[in-house]
């Protein structure tokens, strides 16, 4: 198993990056997110990937960071969800707006992916609902980094205003963003914190 490629740019196209590692240049299957926040050609980069081997081929799959690895792997499990249809999802979505997609039952924004439909699409929704949770977002985490800690109630308060707000069709940054802004006391409860974080909203 391969956990990562770390080596120079040799050559970039919108599905591929070949990776010089020292004598050896290993080709890379990427999305065209990962494409676009590549560095130049002679620049060093590093990659986890995914390996996938088949009777009749060996490919390895490429992401700037843990996050969208551990994203495509669980895009992966999900049945009508390739490789391939992994790497169309992240090419138009963050990992992060896609778990926020499938906490809101957002399958017309998956389905923007090419080759996902609707019903794909929400198959991903059913399928990875239950794995997918606010906490494992990056945004999260770095709003969690920054609130007053008041305690685990309080934090749990926050969380569940937030998902709250995605319900409502709010954009998962947009929603912590908006909680982030309430002035938290520990005699808070959900209710009171969705309510000042919607006046934050408008």
């Amino acid at each position: 198993m391969i956990a990562f490629v770390k080596g120079f740019i040799e050559d970039i196209s919108e599905e591929n990056v070949v990776i010089d590692t020292g004598n050896i240049g290993y080709n890379l299957k990427i999305s065209t997110g990962t494409a676009a926040r590549l560095p130049g050609i002679g620049a060093e980069v590093k990659l986890y990937t995914y390996t996938c081997v088949r009777e009749d081929s060996f490919s390895l799959f490429g992401f700037l960071s843990r996050d969208d690895l551990e994203i495509f792997r669980k895009l992966i499990t999900v049945n009508g969800i390739g490789p391939k249809g992994g790497l169309a999802i992240l090419s138009v979505m963050t990992a992060d707006s896609l778990r926020f997609a499938i906490m809101s039952g957002d399958a017309v924004s998956i389905a923007k992916a090419p080759g996902i439909g609707k019903k794909t699409a929400e198959r991903v929704i059913l399928d990875l609902k239950d794995k997918i949770s606010l906490e494992d977002t990056l945004v999260h985490r770095e709003m969690q980094a920054e609130l007053h800690p008041f305690g685990q109630a309080q934090s749990h308060a926050q969380n569940e205003a937030v998902e709250a707000l995605v319900a409502l069709g709010y954009s998962g940054q947009d929603a912590l963003q908006a909680v982030k802004g309430v002035m938290i006391t520990e005699d808070m409860d959900v209710e009171t914190i969705l309510k000042l974080a919607l006046k934050n909203m408008f």
